[in-house]
Order: C-alpha cells, then structure tokens, then sequence
C-alpha cells in the first residue's frame, strides 16, 4: 500500500524516539493506533456503503429487464377467461334451492373442481415497489 522499506520504518522509529522521547512515546504509539483504527472504520464504512448501492442498482437494473422480458412474455401468451364462468355472487333464487349436501367429498369431486376452476397462472406483477 505505502510500499515502506524496513530501513525507512526504522529511520521513523529513531527519529520519533528523539523527538517524542522514550518516557511518552508508548502514549504517542497507543494515539496513532487509535486514529489508524479510525481511519480503518470510516474507510470500512464508506466502501459497504457503496457495495450496498451498487447492489441496489444492480438489483434495480435486473427487476427492470424482468418487467419487460414478463411484459413481453404476457403479450405473446395473452391470460384467457373463462367467459362461460358462473357468477361468484349467489342469486337470489338461491335460497329456496335445496340445501346443500353435507356427505364428505370424494378425491373424484375434487379433482373434477380443480379441473373446471384451474388456478391463475398470470399474475400480473406491480409497476411501481418491490416484486413479491
């Protein structure tokens, strides 16, 4: 990183001793490890705070291509309704039909519902927020 040579550390050695003095140079050591340490998390900071927004613009780059390759997608293979559907809502002759059997269901009955109401596939994902 500095590229220091053994010979020049101990060149900074010598002089800090001669100038600070023997009695405060561990005091002087111990303030210059503490703003090294300093240096080292704000530097440590800043750089996981720009991965993080390359991350968030790697991510937002990768959300937008899938809009358009599932827009693209969604136009090609158009979601068809059943236009035949009954109502959801129950009319008003309703009540005065018979009750409603209470015998259990069989795995036939299930799987006859299932096959006339098949489950949406298309979902059509929001234009603006995260993805689910």
């Amino acid at each position: 990183m500095f590229d220091v040579a053994p010979t020049e550390l101990l060149l900074v050695v010598v002089v800090a001793l001669v100038v600070i003095g023997p009695k405060d140079l561990p005091k002087a050591m111990r303030f210059v490890g503490k703003w090294m340490a300093k240096a080292r998390g704000m530097a440590r900071h800043f750089r996981s705070g720009l991965d993080t927004m390359m991350r968030e613009a790697e991510l937002e780059e990768l959300e937008k291509q899938w809009r358009e390759q599932n827009d693209a997608i969604m136009r090609e293979f158009p979601r068809i309704d059943d236009v035949n559907a009954s109502p959801a809502t129950p009319s008003a002759n309703a009540a005065t039909t018979e009750p409603t059997k209470t015998e259990p269901v069989t795995e036939a009955e299930i799987d006859e519902a299932a096959a006339a109401n098949p489950p949406e596939t298309h979902a059509i994902p929001p234009k603006d927020g995260p993805l689910p």
